[in-house]
Formats: C-alpha cells, structure tokens, sequence
C-alpha cells in the first residue's frame, strides 16, 4: 500500500511503531497470556464503541486544535491512534 507521497506504508523511519502492518501479529491460534486476556477484558468492559469515541477525540483535539507543531514522530502516533479507533469501531459493528 502507498502513501499519498508515493512511498510505501513501512517506509517511515520515523516511526513510533516498528512494525507497521499485521505480518507481525501474534499468531491468532495462539492462547492468550493473562495479561491480554486481562487487557481485553477491560475492553469490553469499556465498550469499543465508546473506546473509540475516546480515541477520535482526543487524536482530532490533538489535531485540529492544537497550535503545537508535529514532527514525523508525532503523525506517525496519531496515525496509530487513528488506526485504533477504527479498529475498535470495526469491532463495536460486528458485536
């Protein structure tokens, strides 16, 4: 997949995250650790419609009515939280 710019997704050296697409996720038949289980379940306590809420309001405050600078670092963190959010909308949908 491609940028705007022409470049590829994983060419942001940048980055906050090293890994930038699913090939590096956990294996999906692999049993949860306590603590994954424990961290999904405060999602669905949460709720992930309201988790995403949360999300989108506080990347658009960061955003939009900010007057503080972003460098590459900063965008690449708020593309992260832009991709959670719409995750867990996705998420909230099928539930």
């Amino acid at each position: 997949m491609q940028t705007s710019d022409g470049k590829g997704i994983d060419s942001n050296p940048n980055s906050v995250n090293a890994t930038n697409d699913a090939r590096h996720a956990s294996n999906v038949g692999d049993p949860l650790t306590q603590s994954q289980a424990e961290f999904w379940y405060l999602i669905e306590c949460q709720g992930c419609k309201e988790l995403a809420h949360s999300l989108k309001m506080i990347h658009d405050l960061a955003l939009y009515h900010s007057d503080i600078p972003f460098d590459m670092a900063e965008k690449s963190a708020l593309f992260d939280v832009k991709l959670l959010w719409e995750g867990l909308e996705q998420m909230g949908a099928k539930a």
